[in-house]
């Protein structure tokens, strides 16, 4: 099949396809005699399964990682079992941070309770404070969802 084929079969757009091909997750396919990329269904199954992880928030390096093991399965998979339980671990550390935001927001709801004019908004006024305040480093430099807050192992703009 050619790439918008496997695209609509996985429900997954082209540029995320090439996007996985250039970080070697996805095989580079075949050529057809029009220079086309014919894609098969092992191609498919693995941009599912990479569908998937990335659905449960992993990161492109976690996820080289189990393919790595899915590609040898013959080896022990005690490896894959440490990767799961550290990416438990970010998640639950991020619903920490979630509910503190959410403390947050709440606090800073409380500050307007009726409408009034803009100018004299408990919650505009307050973010207006807070903006001049100097940064107190709380960035999320996570991937896609965030459980991974200091992850650099994926930067890109695309939503996979």
């Amino acid at each position: 099949m050619k790439i918008g084929e496997l695209a609509a079969l996985t429900n997954t757009q082209v540029e995320t396809i090439r996007f996985y091909e250039r970080e070697n997750l996805l095989a580079e396919p075949g050529r057809s005699e029009g220079n086309y990329r014919i894609y098969g269904e092992a191609h498919a199954e693995r941009l599912s399964f990479i569908r998937h992880c990335r659905g449960l928030d992993m990161t492109l390096d976690e996820i080289r990682v189990l393919l790595r093991f899915k590609d040898a399965p013959t080896e022990n998979c005690l490896e894959v079992n440490e990767l799961l339980d550290e990416h438990i671990g970010h998640v639950a550390e991020r619903i920490k941070e979630l509910r503190n935001l959410e403390k947050q927001l709440k606090s800073l709801r409380e500050t307007c309770l009726g409408g009034q004019q803009a100018q004299h908004c408990g919650i505009l006024n307050e973010l207006t404070e807070i903006a001049k305040s100097p940064v107190s480093g709380h960035g999320r430099e996570g991937h896609v969802h965030g459980s991974h807050a200091a992850s650099g192992a994926h930067k890109s703009h695309h939503k996979h």
